[in-house]
């Protein structure tokens, strides 16, 4: 009782049963009037005719003509004079005269009908004058025996039954068919979702075309590929972070135990320790960058964007990392316009601008450039930030936003870094409603270009 074919079959039979149904009685009615009506105007024309030829022989022998014509007839005739006395007939009815009603006003010379309940009473009767326009000198009364009639709509209703009958099998199975023809894709659509939700991914659903049921098999395949890769995602994922975390871990462990159970001399002690507290930094560093893509995730981290004057952001940040730079004889080189504005918020900017500069530092060789241009345009303003580094190769260059994802494969202590910046990086930006882009070529540097609005207004 609960299935959709079932609550489907049971209103599609109920509308369509109630349309048949309304539009047999219409057709019904109709034909029935339209029958009685067929009927009542014979009878009215043949006592016409009867009339216009006692009109020119209004006698004896003319009467019982017509009178004899009738009685051989499925119809029948009274010829009364002006004062309802009948000179002929074509039955005979006891009952006849209470059948004679004498007209109380003047007929028109079409006549008139007098008697058409065809359910209830034994005759449908019609009257028309005999004489001319001034002066009326008998009546012709036809009769015809509503029996005929009542057998006539019999008939016309055991068709009727016969019609809705057929028409009613024909709904039944039309609607067996239908329901089954929409609710088989929804059934094999859930059967796909049931095995979604026990993990399997690869699932088939029948080609239903474009309509809303294709555009739903094609929506659950495309949940069930996205389900696969945030699956793969998430292996991959705690897969990198078990990796990362063992890492420093094990350097903690493996050195603090080394310091601990064996005599070492004061330049080793301190060569370990720094080694330990090297690590643990680096771990430090992890969990942060994990807690900021929680955030992130969650939406939990609070973006506040405002005017921001790029100038003067720039200068604070070269004068920060200057330090980092020289440290490895590299030169940071900011070229921006005097009062350019963007909206966004400065601390998230301050720290994308930071983290891809670190990139910078940490994959540029001693004594490189590394520059930052901006760029106003008409609605948007674009940062550029240039080195002149290892590059990044070809193949890469479509993964370097994932997360874990690392170009340097080693994993090399040196080189240092969670394989989390960039996605950060994106993240970030993407908050504030901005887009970026990379180029790169192996050996020759790469470019990231950020694009944020410059009138408050978001993509």
């Amino acid at each position: 009782m609960k299935k959709l074919s079932f609550k489907l079959g049971i209103v599609f039979f109920l509308i369509i049963f109630g349309l048949e149904t309304f539009m047999f009685f219409f057709l019904h009615n109709a034909l029935v009037n339209s029958r009685i009506e067929e009927e009542l105007s014979s009878l009215q024309a043949r006592g016409n005719s009867h009339r216009d030829i006692l009109a020119k022989h209004f006698d004896v022998n003319t009467i019982s003509h017509v009178a004899l014509m009738e009685s051989e007839a499925i119809t029948d005739v009274v010829i009364t004079d002006n004062f309802g006395t009948i000179l002929g007939s074509s039955f005979k009815n006891n009952q006849i005269q209470s059948y004679l009603k004498k007209p109380h006003s003047r007929i028109n010379a079409d006549g008139q009908i007098v008697e058409k309940d065809w359910k209830k009473k034994p005759y449908i009767i019609t009257i028309s004058p005999i004489g001319t326009t001034n002066e009326t000198i008998g009546y012709v009364y036809m009769f015809q025996k509503t029996a005929s009639i009542q057998s006539l709509i019999e008939r016309l209703n055991q068709h009727f039954s016969l019609a809705g009958l057929i028409a009613l099998l024909l709904t039944f199975i039309v609607i067996i068919i239908l329901t089954k023809a929409l609710t088989k894709p929804l059934v094999k659509m859930k059967e796909a979702t049931y095995q979604i939700s026990k993990g399997k991914f690869s699932v088939t659903l029948p080609k239903t075309g474009n309509d809303e049921l294709g555009e739903l098999a094609k929506s659950i395949k495309l949940l069930a590929q996205d389900l696969n890769y945030l699956k793969k995602e998430r292996n991959d994922f705690l897969a990198s972070i078990s990796h990362e975390l063992r890492t420093p871990l094990t350097y903690i462990k493996g050195y603090s135990d080394i310091v601990m159970t064996r005599n070492l001399t004061s330049k080793d002690q301190e060569k370990y320790l720094q080694i330990i507290v090297e690590e643990a930094n680096r771990l430090s560093s992890l969990i942060e960058d994990l807690f900021a893509l929680a955030k992130i995730d969650k939406n939990t981290f609070v973006i506040q964007k405002q005017k921001v004057l790029l100038n003067d952001l720039l200068k604070k940040m070269e004068l920060k990392l200057s330090p980092a730079f020289k440290e490895k004889n590299m030169s940071l080189v900011v070229h921006c316009p005097e009062r350019t504005y963007l909206y966004a918020d400065p601390s998230r900017l301050e720290q994308i601008i930071i983290n891809l500069l670190d990139n910078s530092i940490k994959y540029s060789s001693i004594g490189s450039e590394t520059l930052i241009t901006v760029t106003p345009r008409k609605k948007t303003t674009d940062i550029i930030i240039k080195d002149n580094g290892k590059g990044i190769p070809e193949k890469d260059l479509p993964n370097i936003f994932n997360r874990f994802y690392r170009v340097e494969k080693s994993r090399k202590r040196s080189l240092g870094g969670t394989g989390l910046g960039l996605a950060i990086v994106q993240e970030l930006v993407y908050a504030q409603g901005g887009s970026i882009n990379v180029h790169s070529k192996l050996n020759n540097g790469t470019t990231f270009t950020l694009t944020f609005h410059t009138n408050g207004a978001e993509k």
